[in-house]
């Protein structure tokens, strides 16, 4: 049985209380100093495990499971936020509806800053405007923190399908009946419309196939259990790289400069998809403005750390601050954005 820390403190005073009584004089002085030494010793001990346990740990919520680009870009920020507020920071994962499961939590959390949440557009914009009850309102239930970077999407191909380039698996499914399947991380997302609109572009009849997260996309896709899927850079870039699949086009204004051979969508002929997603911290609603001040100096600190910038920009981020008002009116311009996009795409909430 494991004795807490209290229990071994009551039971160190009393024996030091117990020798102060019971020894003779010169003896008492000397092993009642040692032992008072040693009770204040575990008094600082106990009242550091106390406070390890009083809820002061901050916890940065990722919507998606472990091993995903989301979670990796979450743990590397982690581990410099320890540093930059001087206490433990924790990643915790709680996947599930594409990051709506987390959503909630922030929502139910003490606004006391120790609880947040690491996302990208899809939970934060684009969950609200396709699901009939999330269970949360962005704009009333969270605040922003801090952004601190953006990225774009990309289609890729898995090893086992024969195309080279995004042209040649146009052909090669038209080729086939025009009929395939794509792997999306979530229901109803970014990738999902996508996939929609290359589709309806190519003349071509294909299914998204959702996914809880990337993690578990990808691991199909490395297993050519599907032939194809969308995520963000982040996501694909390491097996991208390592030759286990293929890129074949990424989203957004230019080539990326992680990956500068693979073509735009634009520039493939499917233009409408510049608009970039954004990575932010996001609060609960009512957060004190110092608390969030204080978090949002921390990130910014964080990320302009040769290290933490390098690894980023190595997965395909394009790393800068934005600061809580900022980050407001990037999520806002890139929900009218997405707005029209699902309105024409004639997509209902479900």
């Amino acid at each position: 049985m494991r004795l807490a820390p209290d229990f071994f403190l009551f039971f160190l005073l009393s024996f030091v209380l117990f020798l102060e009584i019971n020894m003779t004089t010169p003896r008492r002085s000397f092993m009642g100093r040692t032992l008072r030494g040693v009770a204040l010793a575990a008094t600082l001990c106990a009242s550091g495990w106390a406070a390890a346990q009083s809820g002061t740990v901050t916890k940065l919520m990722v919507g998606f499971p472990a091993g995903g680009g989301t979670d990796a870009i979450a743990r590397i920020l982690a581990e410099r936020l320890q540093q930059e507020l001087g206490g433990p920071v924790v990643v915790e994962n709680k996947p599930g509806a594409g990051g709506q499961i987390a959503a909630q939590t922030l929502k139910a959390a003490a606004p006391d800053g120790y609880t947040l949440f690491l996302s990208h557009d899809h939970s934060i914009t684009i969950l609200p405007m396709v699901t009939k009850n999330p269970g949360f309102e962005s704009a009333k239930d969270f605040v922003p923190v801090a952004g601190f970077a953006t990225f774009v999407n990309a289609f890729a191909l898995s090893s086992g399908t024969p195309a080279a380039s995004f042209k040649d698996y146009v052909a090669g499914v038209k080729q086939a009946g025009g009929k395939g399947s794509v792997g999306i991380p979530a229901p109803n997302s970014v990738p999902q419309f996508l996939v929609q609109e290359i589709a309806k572009k190519n003349g071509l009849d294909l299914i998204s196939v959702p996914y809880r997260g990337s993690a578990p996309m990808i691991t199909d896709m490395l297993g050519n259990q599907i032939p194809a899927g969308v995520a963000s850079v982040p996501d694909f870039i390491e097996n991208h790289k390592a030759g286990r699949l293929r890129v074949v086009a990424v989203m957004g204004t230019e080539r990326q400069a992680a990956m500068p051979e693979v073509p735009t969508l634009a520039e493939l002929g499917l233009a409408g998809f510049e608009d970039v997603p954004y990575y932010g911290v996001f609060a609960p609603a009512g957060t004190p403005k110092a608390t969030l001040d204080k978090l949002g100096a921390a990130i910014q600190k964080a990320i302009a750390l040769p290290d933490v910038r390098d690894r980023f920009t190595a997965m395909g981020l394009s790393v800068g601050y934005m600061s809580s008002e900022q980050l407001a009116k990037r999520e806002q311009a890139y929900s009218k954005v997405w707005a029209r996009i699902i309105k024409d795409s004639g997509f209902q909430p479900q």
